[in-house]
């Protein structure tokens, strides 16, 4: 009888066969070689196919959806055809460093069940490769369920997780087609530990056809979720008035100033003691070209101090 392998890799993709292929090799150059590759294409219709088969390697699986069925979907069938104990998950314009899985593999062997992700730091890269900056995030380990029902710290390449969490917290769901990696970190954590390390094991390619790119879809999908969570979020004020100012600064950016203001506003009313809320507000006041002025200046200043952190950091 074939060993199942210890690790699954999920890769969906649709129309990136420019990319899947860097995607593909980086996980097939891990130091750690108890894995099987699953790679969805999600109704692709450029040449993903001749790309995934084209490295002839036992080891990779290919999946094919005869339509377009969207990220969450994609990924659900790759854990359904999984035989790993483990999930490793990779987006097909992303790339792994080579001890990825090795270091988080050790991890979850060496922590007990109540540990159900592992995580780490990454690098952002653009479309071409090269280094942009690092992420420092997430910053805290443990029972994060708290923190991250206000924010999403944790990026899909980083994670490897237990395959046990989706027995008991379901699939991805599949009516969000952005923030469903979000949406699956709150359900998990409700009943595991996060673990991180505190290194970059992967690298995030940033480029303008990502669906995380896409304003409309996110504003939708931000609303799913906070419809979703809306008991747990009356519960925590703070952690609510986050998701409302998200929405709000994201319509304030389309230029849908008006509808922006309404959330913007209610993120006042449940956390009147942000500043960066009142400084959104008052730059929408005065139309779409102020209220991006005003944001700008934020994020100049923001900038200032994150470089000054960091340069303390690299210094210590």
């Amino acid at each position: 009888m074939k060993k199942s392998p210890k690790v699954s890799v999920i890769i969906p993709t649709f129309n990136r066969a420019h990319l899947i292929g860097k995607a593909v090799k980086s996980a097939l150059s891990q130091t750690y070689q108890d894995f099987e590759i699953i790679v969805i294409d999600d109704g692709s219709t450029d040449n993903t196919e001749e790309t995934v088969k084209s490295f002839n390697n036992f080891k990779i699986r290919y999946i094919s959806h005869s339509n377009n069925r969207g990220i969450s979907a994609a990924r659900n069938t790759g854990i359904r055809a999984s035989r790993g104990e483990y999930i490793a998950l990779l987006d097909s314009d992303d790339e792994w460093l080579p001890e990825k899985l090795d270091k988080q593999v050790d991890v979850l062997q060496n922590e007990s069940s109540e540990v159900g992700v592992v995580c780490s730091w990454s690098y952002n890269i653009d479309e071409k490769g090269n280094y942009i900056s690092k992420r420092y995030l997430p910053k805290k380990d443990g029972y994060i369920y708290e923190d991250l029902l206000s924010t999403d710290p944790i990026s899909v390449p980083t994670v490897l997780i237990r395959k046990e969490c989706f027995n008991r917290v379901g699939l991805f769901d599949d009516l969000l087609n952005a923030q469903e990696d979000w949406d699956m970190w709150i359900r998990i954590a409700k009943y595991y530990r996060f673990a991180l390390i505190k290194i970059p094991l992967a690298k995030c390619r940033l480029h303008s056809n990502q669906i995380s790119k896409n304003p409309g879809v996110k504003i939708i999908t931000a609303n799913r979720i906070l419809v979703k969570y809306a008991n747990e979020l009356k519960k925590r004020p703070r952690a609510h008035s986050k998701h409302y100012f998200y929405i709000g600064n994201r319509l304030c950016h389309m230029g849908k100033t008006k509808e922006g203001q309404r959330y913007l506003i209610k993120a006042i009313s449940l956390y009147p003691f942000c500043i960066r809320y009142y400084i959104c507000m008052f730059g929408s006041l005065f139309g779409p070209k102020c209220f991006i002025y005003f944001v700008n200046i934020k994020r100049y200043l923001t900038n200032i101090k994150t470089n000054l952190l960091i340069k303390f950091r690299n210094d210590n």
